[in-house]
């Protein structure tokens, strides 16, 4: 019962950016967890999700006949990788502050956020080629890349919009 107050009161005085990092790193193991899975597990699973898509579909309208469990796999590899770009963002938003108290994205975090595009995924698919009935696909990589890319950007278009909305202000202002 001790150990168990001490986990939680270590858990509650985590601040912002550790708990960034902490749900970066999660993200990664259960990534890396779903590369570990064997083939036909990972294949009974890819099914099941097609057919609950298939149901979905049917349900509005649609016929999925198009659907495959290529597409369902693809999909997961892009949105995980998504996912996995939002949180990378987020860590770098919450971050401690530097010397300025800036935190903006400054030329200096976008190479450990390349690195990180690269490395992550790379590692993701060289664990499939030790696990029975996976391959790694370089094709995955690029997948995965984009998904992580694709979260990267939408966590810009806010910013992008703020950054025009001032812009917008301080143009008002000085027509006045």
């Amino acid at each position: 019962m001790q150990f168990v107050k001490r986990v939680i009161s270590a858990f509650m005085s985590i601040d912002t950016s550790q708990f960034s990092f902490l749900l970066l790193a999660v993200w990664i193991l259960v990534m890396y967890g779903h590369s570990m899975t064997p083939a036909d597990i990972s294949s009974e699973e890819s099914g099941w999700v097609l057919i609950l898509a298939e149901n979905l579909f049917e349900i509005a309208g649609i016929k999925a006949q198009w659907l495959t469990e290529y597409m369902i796999r693809k999909t997961a590899h892009f949105c995980e990788y998504c996912i996995f770009g939002i949180l990378l963002m987020y860590h770098l938003k919450h971050r401690p502050k530097r010397r300025y108290g800036h935190r903006e994205l400054e030329m200096g975090q976008i190479y450990p956020i390349m690195l990180a595009v690269v490395f992550v995924p790379f590692v993701d698919e060289t664990i499939q080629l030790f696990i029975a009935g996976r391959s790694a696909q370089i094709t995955d990589v690029w997948l995965d890349m984009a998904g992580s890319c694709f979260g990267i950007l939408l966590c810009q278009i806010p910013v992008m919009l703020g950054i025009q909305a001032r812009r917008r202000r301080r143009r008002r202002r000085r027509r006045w």
